[in-house]
């Protein structure tokens, strides 16, 4: 396995690579001055302009900037913020608590719901719960997170005054942002579950089960469910990563710290340095989740091996 482990990790570094160079040459192809993030609305003289020009790198060829970039960035250094005149990791490791409780707490939301409504659809195929259920799953597929926060905001917060519509401290500000950011995800699961399920349920093992006299709930979750959740694993996976993505949405919506509101900032405020550490930060975490989903299969199912 530690070979495995190995090919992945090495496997990851042209990936990422590739999205710091796409991040780094997008960016300056954004018309305007970065120099306007560091000076704000205040007027300066061309010496001093040049001076921070040549402070900050700016008048360097672009290859060395984003060479540089890199190097800086392999020892743990993803620059400065310009805005904020902090190195770029600091002003993440201060917003990242508020966005890993956002997502986790949305995972929970996804696997909660996903699961349960795909188990319920697979038990009931072609029945009224089935197309209920599937109703729903379509519906957080269709509709647009920003959509379902808005309502949640009109609904909860506005006409019933239940929850508070914005802030980051409390349990009580975290339910809706909660609840919109999983609800897409939840619906991706239940779809794939109720597939996967019900194409297990037909296997030859659980017939024979059911015939030596094993009652139904049994031979679904003991049997049938743990031989199901290898493609959900799978999306549950790459729906974390979406979860982080999305934060970016949530945040603003809701007027949450965090790391897609940092970001959202970045943009903003043109602060090219921290955009760039914000997305190749994001980037090595969703790569890094990928691993060790794959690693998890062989907790599920004894029969995978690495090579």
């Amino acid at each position: 396995m530690g070979i495995y482990i190995l090919k992945r990790l090495l496997a990851a570094i042209p990936i990422l690579i590739g999205i710091s160079a796409l991040v780094f040459f997008s960016l300056k192809l954004v018309p305007g001055d970065p120099l306007s993030a560091i000076t704000g609305d205040a007027v300066i003289g061309k010496a001093e302009a040049d001076l921070l020009r040549e402070q900050y790198g700016l008048n360097d060829p672009i290859h060395v900037q984003y060479l540089r970039f890199v190097g800086r960035a392999i020892q743990g250094d993803l620059g400065r913020s310009l805005q904020f005149k902090r190195p770029v990791i600091d002003e993440i490791r201060t917003q990242l608590p508020a966005t890993l409780q956002l997502t986790a707490a949305a995972m929970v939301v996804a696997l909660t719901v996903g699961l349960g409504l795909g188990i319920l659809a697979a038990i009931r195929p072609h029945s009224l719960l089935d197309a209920f259920t599937m109703s729903i799953a379509m519906a957080g597929v269709s509709f647009p997170s920003f959509w379902v926060g808005l309502m949640l905001l009109l609904i909860f917060s506005l006409a019933l005054g239940w929850l508070p519509a914005t802030g980051t401290e409390g349990i009580e500000r975290l339910i809706m942002p909660a609840a919109t950011l999983g609800f897409g995800a939840a619906a991706i699961i239940a779809r794939l579950t109720r597939s996967s399920l019900l194409e297990v349920l037909q296997q030859q093992y659980i017939v024979t089960a059911r015939a030596k006299g094993l009652s139904f709930v049994k031979v679904v979750f003991r049997h049938a469910l743990r031989n199901a959740l290898i493609p959900v694993v799978t999306i549950v996976g790459l729906q974390f990563g979406n979860l982080l993505a999305g934060a970016v949405v949530i945040e603003t919506v809701f007027s949450r710290q965090g790391i897609g509101r940092l970001l959202v900032t970045a943009i903003l405020g043109r602060d090219f340095p921290l955009v760039q550490g914000v997305i190749l930060f994001v980037a090595s975490v969703y790569v890094i989740v990928n691993l060790l989903v794959d690693l998890s299969y062989a907790l599920i199912d004894p029969r995978i091996r690495y090579a």
